[in-house]
């Protein structure tokens, strides 16, 4: 018999950063129902690289606003960080692009 995890195991269960990042813009965009919300905030306050990243998005999201291009080197490292993704492994560790 499969026992099913409940809702309140679900959102105590720490979120690694590639799930994170597939839901990263629909949390930006206030589209994630409240149990993600939580659980992408709690990985960006423990996640360095996570939460540069998310930053980065909302620079490039203010820049759509106004109308501007965003910044060629925010979006090239927003690229390097989804391509880094793709070639690590979860949980370890593996090479993330540097600060900037």
């Amino acid at each position: 018999m499969r026992v099913w995890p409940r809702r309140r195991d679900l959102a105590q269960r720490r979120m690694g950063c590639a799930e994170a990042v597939r839901v990263l813009q629909a949390y930006l965009d206030g589209e994630t129902d409240e149990v993600t919300a939580r659980r992408v905030v709690a990985h960006l306050d423990d996640c360095r690289d996570c939460g540069m990243e998310a930053d980065l998005y909302r620079e490039i999201k203010k820049s759509l606003a106004r109308r501007e291009r965003p910044d060629a080197r925010a979006v090239e490292r927003l690229r390097g960080f989804g391509e880094s993704l793709l070639h690590t492994g979860p949980g370890d560790g593996g090479a993330r692009i540097s600060g900037g």
